[in-house]
């Protein structure tokens, strides 16, 4: 029996991750609790009802959006089918924007308590659940990542918090079990943000279900993809692999890394692809790590927050401004991180203790954030200085 433990502990090893003890998932399950808690819902509820800043803003900033209006209209389809950089988009936009929508409407209708931000998140998430089927062509798996980020944390507020009737929730706990689980449990070897957003909407979804085989499964591939997706000096010469993937030369790594060899804390293996993709992959392992911490596993202490506070603090530097020295990325980078450093600086600076200064200042300057239309929505209203 020791010397199977050994050869298991081992294996994990070479895989390049630190061992994920099989009983992962929570024996039971925090509510609401996918990336938002009640206590950062109440804290950010407080603060905007009190007129305080940066929250009152970044909640007028919501309201103000497309997302926040009473008059939207569901756009279900039964197949949405997106092919690469969703052409043909038939429901991609449409889906996404939909599942923020009720994202949007649930926080609003947390903060304001006004019934018909509850109500229309719920017919949101209502006319998906009553017609969808499936998710097709080539980008389906990071589609169904990307809408599927969105609808748990809508879903999550409504069912745990809405006094009033949810009469379906149990067809659209059959839509996220039957739909998009199995499209994206499985992972992803393409560039790692497919990946990293399909975890986090698998950890979101495993969650709203209580479903304690899939969570372990999505959160045994996420530490696996996070120590394959950010360099740290610790890993060695080159970046940690995820097995099945295959890259067993230095030339593949390089390759994979769009073409990058000189590895230092922080890059990503998208970086020198550009920022936006990097920001998608970073986004999702705050979002994955969020939720571990609510549910009673806090990630951040662990190899992943320290992946993600270096590649915050290296991807923020450029971002502001910094010259390109000639050995990152050909001395040229393509800029555009994203709404995505909320959540991240939150837990790892004011939390942990870290000292985050080109973060902070880049964070800072972005607020008050805003949506990235895809997966990511209003994370200084949620997240900013949230001590819950």
């Amino acid at each position: 029996m020791r010397r199977t433990a050994l050869l298991t502990a081992a294996a994990a090893l070479v895989a390049g991750v630190l061992a994920w003890p099989a009983d992962a998932a929570p024996t039971t399950f925090v509510h609401p609790g996918v990336t938002v808690s009640k206590g950062q819902l109440d804290f950010t509820r407080s603060k905007v009802n009190a007129g305080a800043q940066p929250w009152k803003g970044a909640f007028d900033r919501m309201m103000a959006s497309k997302y926040a209006d009473l008059n939207r209209t569901p756009k279900p389809r039964a197949v949405v089918e997106c092919g690469s950089y969703s052409n043909p988009n038939y429901g991609c936009t449409d889906e996404r924007e939909d599942a923020i929508a009720a994202y949007t409407q649930a926080l609003a209708w947390y903060i304001t308590r006004d019934e018909r931000h509850a109500k229309k998140a719920i017919e949101l998430m209502d006319a998906w659940s009553a017609t969808i089927r499936d998710h097709t062509n080539s980008n389906a798996p990071l589609q169904t990542g990307w809408a599927g980020s969105s609808w748990p944390k809508a879903a999550e507020i409504i069912k745990h918090t809405y006094t009033g009737n949810w009469a379906n929730s149990g067809r659209f706990a059959t839509m996220l079990r039957n739909v998009y689980l199995p499209e994206i449990i499985n992972g992803s070897n393409s560039n790692g943000n497919w990946e990293l957003s399909m975890m986090e909407a698998a950890v979101g979804i495993s969650v709203f279900l209580e479903d304690k085989a899939s969570y372990d499964k999505a959160m045994g591939k996420f530490r696996t993809r996070t120590a394959a997706y950010v360099y740290l000096s610790s890993d060695g010469d080159l970046p940690k692999t995820v097995p099945s993937q295959n890259l067993n030369t230095r030339e593949k790594i390089v390759n994979y890394w769009q073409g990058q060899s000189t590895f230092v804390a922080g890059l990503t293996q998208e970086t020198c692809r550009d920022f936006t993709h990097t920001g998608y992959g970073i986004s999702a392992i705050s979002h994955v790590a969020e939720t571990s911490r609510i549910q009673g596993q806090d990630l951040y202490g662990t190899d992943v927050g320290e992946r993600l506070r270096h590649a915050l603090g290296f991807q923020a530097k450029y971002e502001l401004g910094e010259g390109v020295p000639s050995w990152l990325c050909r001395g040229s980078l393509k800029l555009g991180l994203g709404p995505v450093t909320e959540v991240g600086h939150n837990a790892l600076a004011n939390r942990l203790g870290h000292a985050m200064t080109n973060t902070e200042t880049l964070n800072t300057r972005n607020r008050p954030s805003g949506s990235n239309n895809l997966f990511v929505a209003w994370e200084t209203l949620t997240h900013a200085d949230n001590p819950s």
